[in-house]
């Protein structure tokens, strides 16, 4: 053991603190896996650690503080089962037994199936992701509702609501089969990524919940790519995230004025994060199937390297924007590729291609639409009918500093004589 002096507990405090972030996930979903219970496996586990901060500083921090952990959590889950379960008396012991010993030894990474279970589709969708932020990162319910917009009390029983369906429901912690893989797999992808953009839609990153959201989003999309790493669109969602990650420094001025791609300073931009990006496309790109992701990725990277060249290829875009649009049918998608249009070919083919994409109304209530006809409209000249759609983007927007980037643009508008 490694001896920490029982008058400091700083080291013992310092190894509880370091096993919670590099392996919590990890035991949760090793202990859940074997008990079929998140929220008992959540509380033994947190029993254990409390055990180690009172146990280590007088007794040394041990070799393996996990496999410590972890034993010690198992004993907490067959006590809780003495003591709730009418059973005969040694079923208990026939659990430990089915348990993998694991004194020294690595214990098998569950996290993966942890995963795959919070996505299951007996879970509703929208607590998806937040399931996954508490139990495999091990954020709190009032973290995760400041990120999500809604009460703590309301989140918190929506995830305990959430994991008594895992439990009562028996939901497998597995991987599901190849037939299964890909529904499922999707929908944890789109979990993940509804996690990073809460945290992306915190540009100066002042609000902690959010800022902590995108990081861990990150790290969920590279434990995917750990785990799964012959899965193409594990790796074009991590690079999506990454581009998108790497250009936050540069999304706001001092100011705190909102910044179009087409001005920031890229000299702002986080170079390893693009270069972690580009290598994660080039994974994904080897497999020759294409999903979303990639192709959101490959425009990301397409307009990396028109910042960087001063030439952007604006006919790739379209073809990349043709692409997901026909995969997706993405409002999003239908916008931004009007937008490349009229790049490439002006802004009344761009106007055109909108109309289009608004044709059924559903974009009527969608602020990037007026944002996106209101800055066409004023290439073209329609300067009154620019105004009007500059003011229902104002209206329909919630970030004040891009509300007041669209003002800017609509008095930029040149007045009637």
């Amino acid at each position: 053991m490694n001896v920490v002096n029982p008058a400091n507990n700083d080291g013992a405090f310092a190894a509880a603190e370091a096993v919670a972030l590099r392996s919590r996930g990890k035991l949760i979903a090793f202990l859940a896996a074997r008990f079929g219970d998140v929220a008992a496996a959540e509380d033994a586990l947190s029993e254990a650690f409390a055990s180690a901060l009172s146990v280590w500083p007088r007794q040394g921090c041990p070799d393996n503080p996990e496999a410590w952990l972890l034993t010690a959590a198992r004993r907490k889950l067959i006590d809780e089962i003495r003591r709730n379960r009418q059973t005969s008396s040694d079923e208990p012991e026939q659990l430990a037994d089915a348990m993998i010993a694991v004194a020294d030894d690595e214990f098998p990474d569950r996290r993966l199936a942890l995963l795959f279970t919070c996505a299951h589709p007996a879970i509703d969708p929208g607590i998806r992701a937040p399931l996954m932020l508490q139990v495999v990162l091990g954020l709190e319910a009032a973290q995760i509702a400041s990120a999500f917009l809604t009460s703590p009390a309301a989140m918190a029983q929506r995830l305990v609501r959430a994991k008594a369906k895992i439990r009562d429901a028996s939901i497998p912690f597995r991987i599901p089969e190849r037939e299964e893989l890909s529904e499922r797999l999707e929908s944890v992808l789109d979990s993940i990524y509804a996690a990073f953009t809460e945290g992306w839609a915190d540009a100066t990153g002042t609000d902690p919940a959010r800022r902590e959201l995108a990081g861990e989003g990150i790290f969920l999309g590279r434990l995917l790519t750990q785990l799964l790493p012959n899965e193409p669109e594990a790796w074009g969602l991590l690079a999506l995230m990454l581009y998108t990650e790497a250009r936050r420094p540069a999304r706001r001025s001092p100011e705190g004025e909102f910044v179009p791609l087409r001005r920031q300073d890229t000299a702002l931009w986080d170079l390893g994060m693009i270069q972690e990006a580009e290598a994660a496309l080039r994974d994904a790109s080897r497999a020759g199937c294409i999903g979303r992701y990639q192709l959101e990725a490959a425009i990301q990277s397409a307009h990396v390297e028109g910042a960087w060249t001063g030439s952007v290829s604006w006919d790739a875009i379209i073809n990349l924007y043709d692409a997901l649009v026909q995969l997706t049918n993405s409002p999003v998608a239908s916008i931004n590729r009007a937008l490349a249009v009229a790049e490439l070919q002006g802004p009344d083919a761009g106007l055109a291609a909108l109309d289009v994409a608004g044709a059924n109304g559903r974009m009527d209530l969608y602020q990037p639409y007026w944002a996106a006809r209101a800055n066409l409209l004023g290439r073209t000249g329609s300067h009154e009918a620019a105004r009007h759609a500059y003011q229902l983007a104002i209206g329909l927007e919630t970030d004040p500093a891009i509300r007041d980037y669209l003002r800017l643009c609509r008095e930029d508008l040149p007045k009637l004589s």
